[in-house]
């Protein structure tokens, strides 16, 4: 209070003015009413022995995947250069160079020059065969219609040479190969006529002994030699490529050989 004209007077005093009444309450309040509260993160839960073993397996598991993948990676390469050595191999020894004369399946000679401007499928059986060429001549008979299925490629001439000519002589070859493809050339000839013939394209093949029947096996080479229309050897095939794969490596090369020629 003070004195104004004699009489006391009382100043009043707003909030928060200093001296007034509440003045540190306030601001104690607004000290720490505006301050935002910290967030409580969620508190962390230990890990447990199965979470552990969990990621150890997950990393196992990508690991072997991992090293799987590279080892079937690293054996393909392998078994494709074995597969290209062997093919230049057989290339260099002038595979089915020369020329052969044989009779086919309706008593008509054949000889080389028949299978140029064409290309031809060859594998080398015989009709008495219990199981591996008939297997065989289905899965040639396969891929010839494959191939016959895309108007854009040249029609592949399948042909079937037999290793045993004391059986296998023109009657019993065209009995034989009416149960594959249509097309199906049978080669038969004499004992050495097929000699030379196995001979050029490297077949082995050897009779093996008699029963009380007179009935042998002949053992012999299972692979089809696939020939360019120059007559050149290309490729060749084993038991283990499946028809789906014949008739792709087939298709590769026809293109292979158009590209070239028109170069």
């Amino acid at each position: 209070p003070s004195a104004h004209n004699g009489k006391p007077t009382a100043h009043l005093r707003t909030p928060g003015s200093p001296g007034a009444p509440g003045t540190g309450r306030l601001a104690l309040s607004r000290r720490y009413g505006t301050r935002v509260p910290p967030a409580h993160s969620a508190p962390r839960r230990p890990h447990s022995p199965e979470s552990s073993q969990l990621t150890l397996r997950t990393r196992v598991l990508v690991a072997s995947g991992l090293g799987a993948a590279v080892l079937g990676w690293f054996l393909y390469l392998r078994w494709e250069k074995r597969r290209q050595c062997e093919r230049q191999r057989l290339q260099n020894v002038v595979l089915g160079r020369g020329d052969f004369q044989l009779l086919d399946h309706t008593g008509r000679p054949r000889s080389t020059s028949d299978l140029r401007g064409q290309w031809a499928l060859l594998y080398f059986g015989f009709t008495h065969c219990p199981d591996i060429c008939p297997d065989e001549l289905l899965k040639m008979t396969s891929v010839v219609e494959m191939l016959d299925r895309i108007p854009a490629l040249p029609r592949v001439q399948p042909v079937f040479i037999t290793v045993d000519p004391e059986r296998d002589g023109v009657e019993a070859m065209a009995k034989y190969v009416k149960d594959f493809h249509p097309r199906l050339l049978g080669l038969t000839g004499s004992a050495e006529q097929i000699r030379a013939v196995g001979q050029a394209y490297r077949v082995y093949y050897s009779v093996g002994p008699r029963d009380q029947d007179n009935d042998y096996i002949v053992d012999h080479t299972v692979i089809m030699y696939l020939l360019n229309p120059d007559g050149i050897f290309v490729d060749h095939y084993n038991r283990s490529r499946s028809d789906h794969e014949m008739a792709q490596s087939i298709q590769s090369h026809m293109k292979s050989s158009v590209r070239l020629s028109s170069q």
